[in-house]
């Protein structure tokens, strides 16, 4: 008897050996069979790699949504724009519609104020004219009465053209006369008639039908006579405004208050109450 024979398994390491080998063998043709594969691997799985670029994918997936939203955003500004011009353009149009409106308003309001004006000269001139030929007459009547009755104050008494100065006689009466009688005449700075008048030029006019010869200016024309006091005053007495001597506008007391004097371009000679524009003082030719 063998001194190993007592071993039961001594035949069993050379069996787990085989089965290493046979292991180590499969496993040696399987990792040859990876190999090969790998070997192989990349010409076969050459079109996955080509697709598969996930780092390029998303770069474009990121560019394409920033034009995106910058398309976005710029639309919305080309819209917002587009309506402030839209809102602009229509308020432009509303705006030229009022405007229009009130120059249209404007022109027929011009156009009524220039008929308006155009009838009332019309009406003015008419009874301008006819004034003038009133007086043409008073004048025929009034020169003929200052003919038969001279120049003198002798008592006679003259009519009057109104009840302010009804009780007026002799060369009061036609200085008073002729004042009135032209009334409605224009002012003329240097004015001596018979239709236009400068204060001194009226009032020297007048005392010239009485036989007076007056100085030709206002200053002059103030210190003619005897200063009379405002309360008692004459018809024909000579009103002054601003000093005796130094007067710059001087006018015809007419009676009952009130005065006839060529005032200035805008009113032409008038007949006013005193207290529409009192004198400073007064003097007495007569």
């Amino acid at each position: 008897m063998s001194h190993t024979a007592h071993i039961p398994s001594h035949r069993k390491p050379r069996q787990r050996a085989s089965k290493s080998a046979l292991r180590a063998g499969v496993a040696g043709g399987f990792l040859s069979t990876i190999a090969v594969a790998g070997a192989a691997g990349p010409a076969q799985a050459e079109p996955v790699t080509q697709t598969i670029e996930m780092p390029t994918i998303a770069s474009n997936f990121s560019a394409a949504a920033a034009a995106s939203a910058q398309a976005t955003q710029q639309l919305a500004l080309d819209i917002e724009k587009q309506a402030d011009q839209d809102a602009a353009a229509e308020k432009a149009a509303k705006d030229a519609k009022k405007a229009h409106a009130e120059a249209v308003r404007k022109d027929e309001a011009k156009k009524k104020a220039e008929a308006a004006e155009k009838k009332a000269k019309a009406e003015a001139e008419a009874k301008e004219r006819a004034e003038r030929a009133s007086r043409s007459t008073e004048r025929t009547t009034l020169s003929a009465s200052t003919g038969s009755s001279g120049s003198s104050s002798s008592g006679s008494s003259a009519s009057a053209p109104s009840s302010s100065s009804s009780n007026v006689s002799g060369s009061a009466a036609s200085i008073v006369a002729f004042a009135k009688a032209q009334v409605g005449d224009a002012y003329v700075s240097g004015g001596t008639g018979p239709n236009a008048w400068d204060c001194s030029g009226l009032v020297q006019a007048a005392y010239r039908t009485a036989g007076i010869d007056l100085p030709r200016v206002s200053q002059a024309q103030s210190t003619a006579g005897t200063q009379v006091s405002l309360d008692n005053l004459q018809p024909g007495d000579i009103l002054y405004w601003g000093g005796a001597g130094s007067a710059y506008h001087v006018a015809i007391y007419v009676g009952g208050g009130q005065f006839v004097g060529a005032q200035n371009s805008s009113t032409g000679t008038v007949q006013r109450s005193m207290d529409y524009d009192r004198p400073t003082g007064a003097v007495r030719v007569l």
